[in-house]
Formats: structure tokens, C-alpha cells, sequence
């Protein structure tokens, strides 16, 4: 079994992408500092394979902790790094201390790859590198536009910082560039938990829904789109951990065709705020509380993936719809209560 390191491995994508890793065969490290996850999460996932992972609470941003991990597990042979502070809003609230974590952690791990031969790496890219794009959908040939915010930026940075990386080592990468998972594990014993109050979307729907907000602010509905709110191209988090195993696979298996490859990961399809929040009333049967607010900061008006090149080289389409995400996670949320 090879032994693959997942960074942010209890997080809500990480968790995932660590159940689907197990269930083809891999092994699987978690590090992850907890800053947004809980470690409950490995019992979790534990329940649904009857595989513990291994666990280390380190934190990556720091060189003598991030050394620990490569240390206590010398047969990691390839990295899914996952490990970053997310958040658009936070970001442009927070800029410095988002450019210290998610470089941080992104450095202290390629070297730590370097000097030990470690040489398959899979990053957790995103679409936020396009900026707002002048033509949809966006293919992985698109321009990579002035970033919109913190968060964008050090995504953008961190593709860069790959660029050159796989130039002078022996380091291959795939940079998956993922648009808007949501949803959560069939069995409902992992999803979408953030400390505090979530950024996302759907997590602030469920737990608006279940009584734990008072109400949803949408973030403006005077953008050009057709009610006036964002479109985002949403993707069950099933569909997407399980194109981490077809990148990881890849790699390992010397199909890429370059050093450096970028996918993006999405369904080709975009739904609006307001059309969330339908399909999540409908699949849930909850009158959502809701009302609308001011523009935020950071927010693209819209994007959604070209996603052909994925499907050709990766053999690899997403296969939930909308409504099937929101009702999984409204399934989790329910779950969270019990």
C-alpha cells in the first residue's frame, strides 16, 4: 500500500478525499492543526472504511513542525496538500496572516519533498486564479486575471511557486483547480463543520435552516446575472475527492504528460445563490429565512468550468446534481443534531 500525506486531511474536502483514498487502497497520513476541522472527524471516517488513518496535529506554516511529520512517516510517497486558510471575506479582512499560512505551509512542504525524493504532489487549487473572467465557461487556457482577493491571490501564487518548482527538482504536480464543492458523504457522518461562523454558502443555509443563524444574508442581487445574485458552478464533494485519486493515480503511474499539469474540477454548470436556496427548500422541505444584502468584497460575479479536458486526459465527470448536493447536506446537518 503506498502511503499518501494529506494536509488539512480533517477538513471538510480532506476528510473526503481520505475516504476515497482508503477505499482505493491507498494509505493515508493526515496533518492538519485543527484551526477548522475537529479530530473527531478521524473516527468518522474511520466508521465508514473500518480504516483508521494515521493522525499528527502539526502545524505545516511552521519548518521544525512540518519536519516532524516527514520524520515520524519516512515512507510518504506522494502529497495532496489541502492545508490553507479558505476564506474570501477573511482574506481581504486578514491578508497578511493568509499569505503567511498558506505560503507557509505550501513551502515547508515542497522542501521537505525535495530533500527526501518525495516526488508526487497534488494541489488544492481553485478557480478563484481566473479573477473575473471575461468569457464563459472557463477552460484551463483562460487567462489568469488580477486576483479578487487574499485568498485568490495566494492560490495564484502558489500554481506559480509550482511552476517553478517542478523546473528544478523532480517534482510532479497536478493542480487541480476546483470550483464550489458542497454536499456531504452519503453515510452523513462527515460534511462541511467550520469553527465559528461559516463562509461558505450551504453550511450557513443548513444551519440557518435548522435554527443555529437567525437568517441568510444574500450578498447582493444587482449583479448581471439573470435574478441578480452570483453564479457559481457547485460540485458534490464525493465528485471531487475522488478526482484527488484519479490525479494521485496518475502521477504515480507516469500517465502525466507534463511536470506540472492543471484540471479544472467542476460540473460545467452554473446555478445562482438564489437557485441554491430553491433547491435546497425543495429537497429539504424548509421555508428558508433569508434576506438580501449589500455586495462583499472579493465576490466574482460569475464563473463555471469547461470541464472537458478533466473528462479526456483524467477520465473523470462529475456525476451529482444540484439538488442531490443540497440534500446531502441538509442529511449531514440533520446528523450534526442527533
Amino acid at each position: 500500500m503506498k502511503t499518501i500525506l494529506i494536509t488539512g486531511g480533517t477538513g471538510f474536502i480532506g476528510s473526503h478525499t481520505t475516504v476515497e483514498l482508503q477505499k482505493a487502497g491507498y494509505n493515508v497520513v493526515i496533518a492538519d492543526n485543527l484551526s477548522n476541522s475537529n479530530e473527531n472527524v478521524i473516527d468518522n471516517i474511520e466508521k465508514i472504511t473500518n480504516i483508521r488513518p494515521c493522525f499528527i496535529k502539526v502545524d505545516l506554516s511552521k519548518e521544525d513542525e512540518c519536519k516532524k511529520v516527514f520524520d515520524k512517516y519516512p515512507n510518504i510517497e506522494g502529497v495532496i496538500n489541502f492545508a490553507a486558510s479558505k476564506a474570501v471575506g477573511e482574506s481581504c479582512e486578514k491578508p497578511i496572516m493568509y499569505y503567511k499560512n498558506n505560503f507557509g505551509i505550501i513551502l515547508n512542504v515542497l522542501e521537505q519533498m525535495k530533500q527526501r525524493d518525495i516526488k508526487y504532489f497534488v494541489q488544492s487549487s481553485s478557480c478563484t486564479v481566473y479573477g473575473e473572467p471575461d468569457k464563459l465557461p472557463i477552460k484551463e487556457s483562460s487567462p489568469i486575471k488580477e486576483a479578487t482577493s487574499p485568498y485568490g491571490h495566494t492560490k495564484q501564487v502558489s500554481e506559480e511557486i509550482l511552476k517553478f518548482v517542478t523546473l528544478s527538482s523532480n517534482i510532479k504536480v497536478i493542480a487541480l483547480r476546483y470550483f464550489n464543492p458542497i454536499g456531504a458523504h452519503e453515510s452523513a457522518l462527515i460534511g462541511e463543520l467550520p469553527n465559528g461562523v461559516p463562509n461558505n454558502l450551504i453550511p450557513y443555509i443548513t444551519q440557518t435552516a435548522i435554527g443555529l443563524r437567525k437568517q441568510l444574508t444574500v450578498f447582493g442581487d444587482d449583479y448581471p446575472t439573470p435574478d441578480g445574485t452570483c453564479i457559481r458552478d457547485y460540485i458534490h464533494v464525493v465528485d471531487l475527492a475522488k478526482a484527488h485519486v484519479v490525479a494521485i493515480d496518475r502521477l504515480i503511474n507516469n500517465k502525466n504528460k507534463k511536470s506540472l499539469e492543471f484540471f479544472n474540477i467542476g460540473t460545467g454548470n452554473g446555478f445562482s445563490v438564489l437557485e441554491v436556496i430553491k433547491s435546497f427548500e425543495k429537497t429539504s422541505g424548509v421555508k428558508l429565512n433569508y434576506v438580501i444584502g449589500p455586495r462583499r468584497q472579493g465576490d466574482i460575479i460569475q464563473i463555471y468550468a469547461d470541464t472537458s479536458l478533466a473528462e479526456k486526459e483524467l477520465g473523470w465527470k462529475a456525476q451529482e446534481n444540484l439538488d442531490s448536493m443540497t440534500l446531502s447536506a441538509w442529511k449531514w446537518q440533520l446528523a450534526l443534531k442527533k
